[in-house]
This record gives structure tokens, sequence and C-alpha cells, in this order.
């Protein structure tokens, strides 16, 4: 583990209500796609009870320049600071941590099944993993409430283009809330809907993240349908 000053470059509405956050890679700084560090406001303009400190996923892969973080907005101090914060603005970074990483078993498929702003990590693995033409099988599963929500869509869909071993299904839960058009799938993953893509749901390692109700949802379905718990592999994501 290690501290950083880390500079901000620029930030950016991924989605509705949620922004991605661009700094500055310092010297020295490594990390494995899907690791985590935490973020400490310097001098806030303000705080409140929650603190001036988080803990963020790399939303980046290794291999890129910046370094991205990216969140839910909600109305806290340390939010309302870290959306104001100019360019050139610094954060202290402490980290990596974390093992939600990809396995080195490439015979041995990996599924992702993710949620809203748990994508995170799932966009560091797949960029890096295609980056670096893994031969492992990825199958990434991605339920959002309407495309308007759903963060780096567009950069986990358009990637399986370019990869034969990489396979990428968006669903939505309420498309009658929705203004875009979406051609994909709709309702929750389920087991029906994993079966579609997945011959026998019992050979991958999973990944779930998301927030804790989906986490719960994901490791029950898994479970019922005969997955080991071994090959599980959960990380929920709480407050935002």
């Amino acid at each position: 583990m290690s501290k950083y000053t880390v500079k901000l470059k620029c930030n950016r509405e991924t989605a509705e209500g949620t922004m991605a956050f661009h700094f500055e890679k310092p010297p020295g700084l490594s990390f494995k796609a899907g690791q985590f560090g935490n973020l400490t406001l310097i001098n806030p303009a303000e705080t409140d009870a929650e603190g001036n400190r988080r803990a963020f996923s790399f939303a980046s892969a290794p291999y890129e320049d910046d370094l991205i973080f990216a969140t839910r907005m909600r109305d806290t101090a340390f939010k309302r600071v870290l959306k104001t914060m100019q360019p050139g603005t610094e954060v202290m970074l402490d980290g990596p941590y974390g093992s939600f990483t990809l396995h080195n078993n490439a015979s041995v498929p990996a599924v992702f099944l993710t949620g809203g702003i748990g994508v995170t990590p799932v966009r560091s693995i797949v960029l890096q993993a295609l980056h670096d033409r893994v031969p492992h099988r990825i199958l990434v599963f991605y339920a959002n409430r309407r495309p308007e929500d759903a963060a780096f869509l567009d950069n986990l869909s358009t990637a399986h283009a370019n990869n034969p071993n990489y396979t990428f299904t968006g669903t939505m839960t309420q498309m009658e809330k929705s203004s875009c058009e979406w051609h994909g799938e709709t309702g929750y993953i389920n087991k029906a809907m994993l079966l579609k893509f997945i011959d026998d749901l019992t050979l991958p390692i999973f990944y779930i993240d998301g927030p804790a109700s989906m986490v719960k949802a994901m490791r029950d379905m898994l479970n019922e349908a005969g997955v080991d718990e071994d090959s599980i592999r959960a990380e929920e994501f709480s407050g935002y």
C-alpha cells in the first residue's frame, strides 16, 4: 500500500446522476484491474458526518493513461466538493486494495453479474483483459433501470466486436420510463437469461458486484442453480 497525491484532469457525466472523474496517474502507482483505492479530500470547503474519505474502485484499466473513478452523485459534502473541483485540484489516494480480480486459469470462463455503479471494476477488468488478449471466455451481464442510467455502457457493449471470447448482455428493468431505444434484454438478470449464453452454470467463476440487494439476489440464484460457493466472488457497493 502506498499514498499518492493525484491531480484532477477533468470530470464528465457518464450516465444520468453518475459522474466520472479523471486524474493524472502518479509515477510508481501500480494496480490490478478490479482493485480499489481510497480518495481523501485535502482541505475541503465543507465537510459533514460522513467525512472526507471514500473508497472507489478503479474504473480505468491499468494500461490507460488516466485514473478514472466514477460515482453516483448524492447530496453529501464529499460529493458536492468533488463535483465542483476545478482541474488541477489535488486529492490524496491510498491503495491499491482488494482481490476482486480476474482468475488465472484461462480454461475457466469468467461471468460478471453487475448492476448500477457496481460496473466500475468490471470496466477495468474487461478492458484490461481485452487489451492483454487473455484467452479467458468472458461474459458480462449488466442490469440497469434504463439506458440513461447505465454508466460506461458504450465501453462495455462495443468492446465485444473485437474479441470473439467476450460477450456483453445488457438488460433494462424499467424501459417504460426511458426515452431511449433499446434492443437488448429486459428484466432482471435471472437463471433463464444466463442459460441463453452459458450451457453449464457450474463451470464458470462468477463475479457479482452492485448494490447489496442485487448481490444477495444473484448469490441466491446461483446457489439454487447448483453453483459451488467457491465459484462465486462478490463485492457490495453501498452508499455510493
